[in-house]
């Protein structure tokens, strides 16, 4: 399906600075740890791609529908009153979606969250936890 690599590694920055709420052959769902924000990225599992003009257009739509879905999701289920959906790369040039829910007075409204004052870490436990409670709530059969 869509061509993907075999040779697909997350980036170690990723894996270290995150808690799997889902993976399978398309694409990792990953939870933030970071306590501040319910932050989920998705990564899509496609090997040596950076950024989204890198897929054929019609990955595109569909990584896309998956993230803005996500953030639907996030939001019902946190009942937050912003959902930011943006892909970076700055630090982590692997592609990823970053799906980030907001609330007017959480840390650094209405300022980004990146590079923000210093993470809030879950414990190895707790984050854990999170991220099933997630995948429940947010996992969509999108690519089955």
């Amino acid at each position: 399906m869509f061509g993907l690599s075999k040779t697909f590694q997350l980036d170690p920055r990723l894996k270290a600075d995150t808690f799997v709420i889902h993976e399978d052959e398309t694409a990792y769902l990953l939870l933030m740890n970071d306590k501040r924000w319910p932050w989920v990225i998705l990564v899509p599992r496609i090997a040596d791609v950076e950024e989204l003009h890198d897929l054929n257009q019609g990955i595109v739509g569909t990584y896309m529908q998956l993230a803005t879905k996500t953030g639907e999701l996030l939001k019902s289920t946190t009942g937050c009153e912003k959902i930011n959906i943006a892909t970076i790369g700055n630090m982590v040039r692997q592609l990823h979606i970053h799906i980030i829910a907001r609330d007017v007075g959480d840390a650094n409204w209405p300022g980004p969250v990146w590079g923000f004052g210093e993470r809030e870490l879950y414990s190895g436990a707790e984050g854990k936890a999170r991220a099933a409670n997630l995948k429940k709530a947010l996992y969509v059969p999108f690519f089955s």
